[in-house]
């Protein structure tokens, strides 16, 4: 469950309380008391009439009204129902704190039972537990404003911490992570952004390509072509020596991101013209592993294709290009020659007895 739908489930839990303040103004304690309590009892058939079914958060918070209102009534002292709000917030902080500093996150527990089909990836949960541990610290500053106020300030005072503030201080947070995430776009605004993939390639959300690549918790998708001509050589691309990324070496004779929106096939026809100049040209697919490298994570779909037509390299991309011998390969495994990528993807084709 995340801020928003748990600051939905907790606003019908503050509709006693302003029924109280408001009744208790304008005709004492004792009628704001009773008339809170009924609220909260009709609330609570309200919403099983409605849905069929008697809601947790609001059971619990009108049995919490109910106990606490009728000790406040019986005793003729309003303080047991103004400790309701902070002992609501007290239950929420050890839920939050729980799960944003232990292992059992039991608030992603609970999102995904109420969200069937939801999953969270590990930059997701990451950004999901910042959140939590935000929200924390917002109801533990809450509470124990309600708790002193209950004891040592005005009814006013009280009032206003128990209702308005609350409001406050979530707006306050809402508004300050809508800020960052605008000025966060901005700063992104011209960059090429890729898609963000779970372990079996489905699109789970997008990243600029600057933030993708220094994140290892980010998977994202890319294509690997293989050539193959009729000697069963396998033609390699020597890395621009001004390449980030594995510098000088031989690699896979095309490679390339997969952008937004576009499927496998495209991404990879896209990237081998581009590359390569190849057109018309039919492709097998071998299959996909995760290639986790030093700043990165990478889903890579990797296919090959039987070729003899005309290679045009890019040289604004590519040192140079040739087809190889596996004696020759098989000589240099190892050596620093080729990328950990040609390599692991090299010995799955000897395995299926493709070169």
């Amino acid at each position: 469950m995340n801020k928003y739908q748990l600051l939905k489930k907790l606003l019908p839990g503050l509709l006693p309380l302003i029924v109280f303040i408001l009744v208790d103004e304008l005709y004492g304690t004792t009628a704001g008391l009773v008339v809170a309590v009924s609220f909260g009892i009709a609330q609570l058939l309200f919403t099983y009439l409605k849905e069929k079914v008697f809601d947790k958060f609001t059971l619990f918070d009108t049995l919490l009204i109910v106990v606490l209102g009728s000790i406040s009534y019986i005793l003729d002292n309003d303080i047991f129902f103004k400790l309701k709000p902070a002992l609501v917030g007290a239950i929420l902080c050890a839920l939050l704190g729980v799960s944003a500093f232990s292992k059992m996150n039991i608030a992603a527990m609970m999102t995904k039972r109420y969200f069937d089909g939801i999953d969270f990836n590990d930059g997701q949960l990451k950004q999901f537990n910042r959140s939590l541990k935000a929200m924390f610290f917002i109801f533990l500053f809450h509470t124990a404003l309600v708790l002193y106020s209950a004891f040592f300030m005005s009814k006013e005072a009280w009032a206003f911490i128990s209702t308005a503030l609350f409001y406050l201080l979530f707006g306050a947070y809402f508004a300050f992570e809508l800020m960052k995430n605008k000025l966060q776009a901005l700063k992104y605004k011209k960059e090429e952004w890729l898609p963000l993939v779970d372990d079996k390639g489905k699109v789970i959300g997008k990243a600029p390509r600057s933030v993708v690549h220094n994140n290892k918790d980010l998977l994202h998708p890319v294509v690997h072509l293989h050539l193959i001509n009729r000697k069963r050589e396998i033609y390699l691309q020597k890395r621009s020596a001004s390449k980030t990324v594995q510098p000088g070496k031989w690699d896979i004779a095309v490679g390339g991101h997969v952008g937004i929106n576009e499927d496998i096939e495209t991404a990879l026809k896209r990237e081998a013209e581009e590359e390569l100049g190849l057109r018309n040209f039919d492709t097998v697919p071998l299959g996909h592993y995760i290639w986790k490298g030093d700043n990165e994570s990478e889903l890579v779909f990797f296919l090959y294709t039987k070729y003899e037509g005309e290679i045009k390299i890019n040289t604004g991309e590519i040192d140079e290009g040739r087809f190889w011998k596996s004696s020759e390969i098989k000589s240099q495994l190892g050596s620093g020659t080729f990328t950990p990528a040609f390599e692991i993807e090299y010995k799955i084709l000897k395995q299926n007895s493709i070169i």
